[in-house]
C-alpha cells in the first residue's frame, strides 16, 4: 500500500473534564469515521505525528489526546491519575467535543490501558480498539521520575538525568520535553506519573474480558513491559482479538517499526470495515 504522506500537521484545541482544561490535537483527514489515538506515559500526542499523516488520507479523522498530566493538559493538583479519572476524561471528550460519535481507540502503554478499561465501560462509543503493548496484568515500576531534576541545563543534560536514573530506553522518556527560561524540563506530571503508574499496576482480565468489539492486540517481542506469553494469553481468552507481534520491536512499536505497524494497523481497520 501506498500511503498518502508522512507526517502529518495539526491544529491544537483544548476542552474540559472535571475541573481540568485538557489538550488534544486535530490531524485532520477525509473521512467520518474517528481515530482517536492515546498515548504513554511521559509522551503526548505528538508522537502519533508521522503515524497520524500516514492514516489520515485512508477515510479516517485523526485525532490524539494529551492525556492528564502530559503534554499541554493540565496536572491534577490533587494527584488524581485514577483509572476512573483517565476513563472519564475520554468519555468528556467523545460527548463535549465529538458529540458522542463512536470512535476507534488505538491506545500505546497506558493509553492501551485507558483504550479497552472504556470499552468495558462504555461500549456504545467504541467501534474497535488496538492496543500496543500493555497486558491484562501489569507491574511496572516508574518510581525513577521522583530521582529525575525540574529542570536541566541542556536537552544533553535532560537526556543525561534519565541515563543516570538506570532508564535504558532514553529517547522513549525524553520524547514530551520543553525549553523555558530555567532551562529545560519534561512536560508532564513527574510526581502525577509515579501514581498514575502504581494506579495501572494490577490485573485488569475483568475489563479485558468485558467488551465485545474488534480489538487489535500490538506486541513488541523485546518490549520490557510484557511477554508474548502474556499477549498469547490474552488473544486467547477473549472472543474477537486479534494479535500482531513483531520481532526485533521493543514497548513502542510504532516507533521501532513504523511501516509495519501501519499497515497492521491499516489491515485491521479494513477487516473491519468489511
Amino acid at each position: 500500500m501506498t500511503y498518502p504522506q508522512d507526517t502529518a500537521a495539526a491544529t491544537r484545541h483544548y476542552f474540559s473534564s472535571g475541573d481540568l482544561t485538557l489538550s488534544y490535537l486535530d490531524f485532520g483527514g477525509d473521512g467520518e469515521r474517528v481515530l482517536l489515538l492515546l498515548h504513554g506515559h511521559m509522551n503526548d500526542a505528538r508522537v502519533f505525528t508521522k503515524f497520524a499523516g500516514k492514516i489520515k488520507g485512508l477515510g479516517w479523522r485523526v485525532l490524539a489526546l494529551d492525556q492528564r498530566g502530559h503534554g499541554w493538559s493540565g496536572h491534577s493538583p490533587e494527584k488524581d491519575y485514577s483509572r476512573a479519572s483517565y476513563v472519564n476524561d475520554v468519555l468528556a471528550f467523545i460527548r463535549d467535543v465529538l458529540g458522542g460519535q463512536p470512535v476507534t481507540l488505538l491506545g500505546h502503554s497506558l493509553g492501551g490501558l485507558n483504550a479497552y478499561q472504556f470499552a468495558a465501560r462504555y461500549p456504545q462509543y467504541v467501534n474497535a480498539v488496538i492496543v500496543e503493548d500493555i497486558g491484562a496484568e501489569i507491574q511496572a515500576d516508574l518510581s525513577f521520575v521522583t530521582q529525575l531534576p525540574e529542570r536541566s541545563p541542556s536537552l544533553q543534560a535532560l537526556r543525561e538525568s534519565l541515563v543516570r536514573v538506570g532508564v535504558r530506553a532514553v529517547d522513549y522518556f525524553s520524547e514530551s520535553v520543553f525549553e523555558d527560561e530555567r532551562g529545560w524540563g519534561f512536560r508532564s506530571d513527574l510526581q502525577g506519573m509515579l501514581v498514575s503508574q502504581q494506579n495501572c499496576n494490577g490485573s485488569w482480565w475483568e475489563d479485558w474480558l468485558a467488551s465485545t468489539c474488534p480489538i487489535l492486540l500490538i506486541h513488541g517481542k523485546k518490549s520490557f513491559v510484557m511477554t508474548e506469553s502474556h499477549a498469547g494469553q490474552m488473544v486467547a481468552r477473549r472472543p474477537n482479538t486479534q494479535l500482531a507481534v513483531f520481532a526485533d520491536c521493543g514497548h513502542d512499536v510504532h516507533t521501532d517499526d513504523l511501516e509495519g505497524y501501519t499497515q497492521a494497523v491499516t489491515g485491521f481497520l479494513q477487516e473491519m470495515g468489511k
